[in-house]
C-alpha cells in the first residue's frame, strides 16, 4: 500500500500536469483564433481577388476576329 508521502507526491505531480496542460490549451486557444482570422482574412481577400478577375473578363471581347492567313 502506498504511504501518505507518496500518495501525497502523486498529487501533486498530478496537479502540476494539471496546470501546465491549462497553460497549453490556453496558447492553443490563442493560436487557434489567430490562425482563424488570419485564414478569414485571406479567403476575403481571394474573393475581391476573384471578383477583380472576373470584372476583368467580361471586359474582354467575346469573340476576337482571326487574321486571314494566306
Amino acid at each position: 500500500m502506498a504511504s501518505l508521502t507518496d500518495l501525497t507526491d502523486r498529487v501533486e505531480r498530478l496537479l502540476l500536469r494539471h496546470d501546465e496542460i491549462l497553460r497549453t490549451n490556453l496558447l492553443l486557444q490563442v493560436q487557434l483564433s489567430t490562425i482563424t482570422q488570419e485564414r478569414d482574412s485571406l479567403r476575403s481577400r481571394l474573393n475581391a481577388a476573384r471578383a477583380r478577375v472576373d470584372a476583368l473578363l467580361e471586359r474582354l471581347p467575346a469573340d476576337t476576329p482571326k487574321e486571314d492567313q494566306p
